[in-house]
Order: structure tokens, then sequence, then C-alpha cells
């Protein structure tokens, strides 16, 4: 089977990758006009409230949550652009990925351009979850363009479709397996976008830090778990294909010391209450690990070298 259908990927490539720009820009543009009224609305706040200089902090803290209020009643409708592009990219990538896997019969684990795309679709899934859940759009500063860089990358991989190696022909297993691992990859990429957000934390923004210390937890609390199942369904799906469940490839050890770097946050985090810039540095450390884990098979081989 060498079918090819580059014209179908790179039209969807491509207008997934200029959404993706379009929702960061559209974040950008609305979270510094969200904090220019913020500055002015506080300022009529405290005016009304005969707050001065030397206001008692309670004061402050609400001028500044009425502020946060009126900013957000005049938005003018650009959040509804900006989650709307990001969602369009992610309908794009969608769209996309089921119509190569009803064409090549099985999902996106077979090469680079697939798995890249599903690893795509995984983070743009995440993000709108938490933009969602934690109305922290500041964390698309940082995951955004590293969705768009997972889409250039596919781009430039080969799309033909391939028969599938033979160590891939267990379908079910490989497809949790990958299923496994953009669930995880994705929730990574946000805990990474708000520990980027956290140290940054700009003046501009008046970032809410402990909403994203919290972000930054919980999306790791969905990474490790799904990490676990990806491995153990892994070890499994050895078993079947070379007759054992672990063979120390260079991916599989990457994924091994990501999993325990996961592990021992999480532990750090629970047991020692450990917070603040120390858990965001080590988000951040978590994220370059599964980065190198996703591209260890091209440069160390390995038995996964064909992905």
């Amino acid at each position: 089977m060498t079918e090819d259908i580059s014209g179908i990927a790179n039209v969807t490539l491509v207008t997934a990758i200029v959404f993706v720009v379009l929702g960061l820009v559209a974040n950008i543009a609305l979270l510094s006009s969200q904090q220019r009224v913020n500055a002015v609305a506080r300022r009529k706040v405290l005016v009304r409230t005969g707050a001065d200089a030397d206001a008692d902090e309670t004061k402050t803290d609400d001028a500044g949550k009425e502020a946060t209020g009126t900013s957000t009643r005049r938005s003018g409708g650009l959040d509804t652009y900006a989650t709307g592009f990001v969602v369009i990219a992610l309908i794009a990538v969608t769209v996309y990925l089921v119509v190569r896997w009803v064409k090549v019969g099985h999902g996106p684990f077979s090469n680079g351009h697939e798995f890249s795309m599903a690893f795509a679709w995984g983070m743009l899934a995440a993000y709108l979850v938490a933009e969602w859940r934690f109305r922290l759009r500041v964390v698309s500063f940082a995951v955004l363009p590293v969705v768009a860089g997972a889409l250039v990358y596919s781009l430039g991989q080969g799309s033909a479709i391939r028969e599938l190696p033979d160590p891939l022909q267990h379908s079910l297993l490989l497809t949790l397996h990958v299923g496994f691992a953009v669930i995880s990859y994705g929730a990574a990429a946000v805990s990474f976008g708000a520990a980027v957000a956290y140290l940054w934390d700009p003046k501009w923004l008046r970032v809410d830090r402990e909403r994203l210390d919290e972000l930054g937890y919980k999306a790791a609390s969905v990474t490790f778990p799904t990490l676990t199942v990806m491995i153990l369904v892994g070890a499994l799906w050895g078993q079947i294909s070379w007759s054992r469940y672990w063979a120390w490839d260079p991916k599989e050890t990457a994924a091994l010391v990501t999993w325990l770097f996961y592990g021992a946050y999480l532990h750090a985090r629970v047991s020692r209450g450990w917070q603040g810039k120390g858990s965001a540095v080590m988000l951040i450390i978590g994220f370059g690990l599964i980065i190198f884990a996703y591209f260890s098979s091209y440069f160390l081989g390995g038995q996964h070298a064909y992905v």
C-alpha cells in the first residue's frame, strides 16, 4: 500500500497551523486589551472607594476582582474568536486523522507524520479542556507554539501510506498504547504551559500564580497515570511482538525515566507540599523529558526506529 494522500495532508496541516497561530494572536490581543481595561477600571474603583496608594490590601483585591469582571464584559467577543480559532484547528486535525484512519485501516502510529499529528491533536484537546476549566488563557503562550511546531514537523514528514511493519500488526494494543501516549503528552503540554506562565509572570498580565500552580499540578496528575498505562500496554505489546516485555530500548528507557520523574514530582507535591517556583521548574523539565523520549528513536535508534 503506497497510496499518497499528501494533498489532503498539506491542506489540513496548513489550515491547522494558520488557525493555531490565529488563536495565539487572538489570545495575546485579548489578554493585552483586558489588562488595559483592568488598569483603567482598577483606578476608577479605587477612586470611587476612596482608596489611595496606602489603601488596605482588601480594598485593592476587591478592586482587582471588579476590574477583572469589567474586562470580561468588555472583551468585545475576542475571547470567542480566540477559542474558536483553536477549535477549528482541532477539528481540522481530527478530520484528517479520521480520514487517514479510515483509508489505512489503523490508528496514527505507523510513522512520525501520523504520530506528530496525533500529538498535536492531544495538545489542542488538552489546552481547550484547561481553558474551559481554569480560564487561564496565558497558558496558550507556551502550548500553542508547541502545537504549531508539531504540525510543522509533521508537514515535513512523508504522508504517503505504507504497510505496517510486523511489530505494529496488533492494531488494538498499539491504538491503546498511542492513545494513552497522546493523552499523557497533551496533559504534560498544559502543565508545561502553566509552569512557563508561572515563572514568566509578566507584570502587565497580573496572572493568578496560585491557579497556574494548581493547573500545572492537576495536568501532571493526568500525565502520570496515563504514562503508566501507556508503558504497561507497550510492555504487553512488546511481549506479543518481540517475546519480551522490556528490552531497554532507548525509547522505552526514556519513557521510564519520564515516568519516574513525574512520579517524583507528584510525591514531592503531595507528601511534602512542594509548590511554587521549584514545582514549575520540575514541570518544565518533565515536558523536556517527554520531548526527548519522543525523538529518542530518531537519533538513538532501537526497536522504535520505524516511528
